[in-house]
This record gives C-alpha cells, structure tokens and sequence, in this order.
C-alpha cells in the first residue's frame, strides 16, 4: 500500500502547483514505468553468457592463426577479437560485399554448418604472399579466379582445421571445409529469419589488415548451447590442465631423432702428415684398446661404453656407465 499523506502536505502539494514550483508533467514522468520492446523477429536465444564463451574460444582460435599462418605465409599475423552480436541471418547476408570469401564448414557431429567470412583484401593479399609476391592487395576488386580460390582453400582448410581444439572444452567436433563460396546467394545454409551469433575477428598479416567474421547459427549450436557458459568452460579446462599436452609432448619427443656417437681417441699430426696418408697407414690414439669410450648424443657427452661387435657383425658399443651432469 502507498504512503497516505497528510492533510498539511496536501496543501503544500496543491501550494506547490499553483505557485508553479512543481510540474505536473514532470511529477507524471517519475511514475512511468520503464517498458523494454522485444522483438518477435529475433528472439534473445543467446544470452550474454553464450556470447563471452564465444569469444573465449575465438580468442583461443586467434592464438592458434597467430602460431601457424606465420608458417604458411612468412609473415606476421596477429589477431583480436573485436565484436560479438546475435542478428537474423539476412542481415548478415545482406551486409556482404561482392566479391566476398565465404568458407562453408561442417561441424560434425553437429547438424549444419558455421560460415568463415575473409574479408576479400586479406584474400587477395594471401594469395599475392602465397606466389611469390610482397602480400600487397588489389587496388581495385574483381573477382577472384578459379587457381586463386583454389590456393584460398588450403588457407582456408588450414584455419578450419584449428576450430577443432578451442570447442574441444564444449564438444569434440571433426571440422571441414565443404566449399568456399564468392556469392552470398549460394551460401543460404538456413532460413534468412534464423537468429545467428557472429563474432568479428580482426587479423593484420603483415600490414594489410581486415576482418574475419564467424557466423554460427542457433540451430547449429542448440545441442550444446548449455555448454556455452563460462562456468563449464572453465571447469572443463581444469580438468584437462594437469596432463592435457603432456602425452602429446611425450609422443612426440619419443619420435625425435638426436645424433649419437662414440668417440674412439683423438690424436694430433702434422698437415703433411694428413696430406700423405695412404691405405694401411696406423694412426695411434690417446686411448687404449680396453679403455672406455665416450659416448655423445648431439653435443652432449651422456654415457661411457666399451666398443665391440653386434649378432651380425656391425660396431657396437656396451653403455657401462650413464653420466647425469651434462657437460659439453
């Protein structure tokens, strides 16, 4: 229930409008309740909490364009990201320039497909850096030839192909880049009334700068749209901190290849000595023929052995002892 007034501050209220001194138009506006419009046309199906995951995991994705395009195009890369909105999808498709870059990807096992938007300045300077050239782009825009498309899709593969690990956290997915299209009108992957979420990528390579725009529809995204909260996210990733690239990294290094030998002896002679040496000459060593060997793997001087003989007669050396400090 309101506060009852009393019958003084009715007259101080009544005082105060003939006097001028408060206006009863400005005295109707404080009761006003504050209405927000919705917009049946595009529902709110992601929240604030979907879009900052979204962006977590494309900044995740930036650092993995920033590692491995600098391979493919021997320059610099660097990439933000810059925005994150939900809109209907002709929106986006209405906002496309012409030519424009669109990468069609499937998300397996999820339903549909994502679009990759390369802004088509970024297109032709990658194709320019890719033959040869400085990584400058066109002046004026054309269209884009079929063996230039064609070298766009290995770059285009390439980034598709490092989605896989920043949605690992949500859903374990097998991208693949099913066709790149240059006209919007062959990339209508939904109806043009579906809510989308877009995220805004800006990447420089080099000094041409432009944008990368990652469309993700809803429908796309339904299964797992519980997942995208920053609370799951994050504890998911916990869970894999402890041991999460270190049987990779044991996989590897178990694969690498080091250079092993064994020192017999060393010795110092005369260069007229060396330049006349012939077949049968005896050069003596510092070392004995029962005198451990040193043994070296890379520069690194690791074990002591004894020479001899394999099973099928080749040279081989007996560790006798393993050397813990190392020492070149």
């Amino acid at each position: 229930m309101g506060e009852v007034l009393s019958q003084s501050e009715i007259d101080n209220l009544l005082k105060a409008l003939s006097t001028g001194e408060l206006d009863i138009e400005e005295a109707k506006n404080t009761d006003d309740k504050q209405v927000k419009n919705y917009d049946f046309a595009r529902p709110a199906k992601f929240s604030k909490e979907h879009l900052r995951t979204l962006e977590i995991i494309f900044e995740h994705f930036g650092r993995l364009l920033v590692t491995n395009l600098p391979a493919y195009l021997r320059k610099s890369v660097t990439v933000d990201v810059v925005n994150s909105e939900v809109v209907i999808y002709s929106e986006f498709s209405n906002a496309l320039s012409n030519p424009v870059l669109l990468g069609v990807v499937g998300m397996q096992p999820l339903e549909g497909n994502v679009i990759m938007e390369i802004a088509s300045n970024l297109g032709y300077a990658i194709v320019d850096r890719l033959l040869g050239g400085a990584g400058n782009p066109l002046e004026k825009e054309r269209e884009f030839s079929e063996i230039e498309l064609s070298i766009l899709e290995r770059i285009f593969s390439i980034c598709v192909s490092l989605l896989q690990e920043p949605w690992g956290n949500v859903v374990k997915i097998s991208p693949i880049l099913e066709r790149i299209e240059t006209n919007s009108q062959f990339a209508q992957i939904i109806s043009p009334s579906e809510t989308i979420a877009i995220v805004t990528l800006n990447i420089k390579v080099g000094d041409v700068e432009g944008l990368m725009n990652m469309c993700l529809p809803f429908d796309t995204l339904e299964p797992v749209i519980d997942k995208l909260n920053t609370k799951y996210w994050f504890s998911t990733m916990k869970e894999k901190d402890g041991n999460s690239y270190e049987d990779t990294i044991e996989s590897i290094i178990s694969r690498a290849k080091v250079p092993m030998k064994a020192v017999l002896g060393t010795c110092k002679i005369n260069v007229s000595d060396f330049v006349n040496l012939q077949v049968g000459d005896i050069i003596r060593v510092n070392r004995k023929v029962d005198e451990e060997l040193e043994v070296y793997v890379g520069n690194i001087r690791k074990f002591m052995a004894l020479p001899g003989c394999s099973s099928d007669d080749k040279y081989a050396v007996r560790v006798t002892e393993v050397i813990r400090e190392e020492s070149e």
